[in-house]
């Protein structure tokens, strides 16, 4: 089949590559960019590209651009879309991209699934992708409720035939909700822990908890902005829930209570160890 790829950074780009080296199904691409899109023709990732952006031969479009760009792009190629085509979305955010191309996927005949691949560096780009980024990896998939399960099925074999491992069904605001914590709150706890007045000297200091605490605050800001402000609800209440924490330890510390902080250690490390005998993969 045709498969539209629109947007050729990290992820986009990474979905051509994988998709071109490893099923027989044909990369039809698309970026705003004149330079990626030759990058993207010279080093194979695509095979063809889509005229002006328009996706009506595609069988399937996957969409990587940020999440009110993606709506936009769905809203204005609405008509465009084959009858029957699966769409599906990239973005860190399943809300407002669910929620606002739902009633046109049902008035124009196309499937639309949201997605999250959980996958990525703290590097942007077409020039760092690569087929091998999801190898391993989970995907998030938040298809409308009454979704036709064989449909699902389709794209989650799609998925897998492309690199990831596991699929992990959920609702839009519950993959909202859990993204504030597993990966949102972190990004904002490293930008806010690099700003010490004591990071420029760490040289000679640290091991591997410096690098693990900073690295995500190499972030693209632009793209996190939107993704910040776009579930701003669920993010909030996750960074007001840890400095609330922190300050209790703080609290202890201060007052040096040994025998409180021992225990709040102690309650910390138990409830680590019982993540680490949760499988990720069954």
């Amino acid at each position: 089949m045709k498969v539209g790829v629109v947007g050729l950074g990290l992820i986009g780009g990474s979905m051509a590559k994988a998709i071109h080296k490893k099923t027989e199904h044909t990369v039809v691409g698309w970026d705003m960019s004149e330079t990626v899109r030759l990058s993207a023709k010279l080093l194979e990732a695509v095979d063809e590209f889509m005229i002006d952006g328009n996706p009506k031969d595609c069988d399937m479009v996957l969409i990587a651009v940020y999440p009110q760009a993606t709506v936009d792009y769905v809203l204005k190629h609405a008509k465009d879309f084959k009858k029957g085509a699966v769409v599906v979305d990239c973005a860190g955010i399943k809300r407002l991209v669910c929620r606002g191309v739902q009633q046109a996927a049902e008035e124009n005949g196309f499937l639309f699934v949201g997605a999250h691949p959980m996958a990525g560096i703290e590097r942007s780009g077409f020039n760092f992708s690569s087929e091998k980024i999801f190898e391993g990896a989970t995907m998030i998939l938040t298809p409308y409720q009454g979704a036709d399960i064989a449909d699902v099925n389709k794209v989650c074999q799609f998925f897998k035939s492309v690199g990831f491992s596991r699929m992990q069904i959920a609702t839009d605001a519950e993959h909202d909700q859990m993204i504030a914590y597993t990966s949102q709150l972190a990004h904002v706890v490293s930008s806010a822990y690099i700003k010490s007045e004591l990071s420029p000297r760490f040289k000679g200091f640290s091991a591997g908890s410096f690098h693990d605490m900073t690295r995500v605050a190499k972030l693209n800001e632009t793209m996190w902005t939107e993704l910040f402000l776009e579930n701003r609800d669920y993010l909030a209440d996750e960074i007001d829930g840890l400095v609330e924490r922190l300050q209790a330890y703080s609290k202890v510390i201060r007052e040096g209570d040994a025998d409180t902080l021992k225990a709040m250690l102690k309650d910390g490390k138990e409830k680590r160890l019982a993540v680490d005998v949760v499988k990720e993969f069954d």
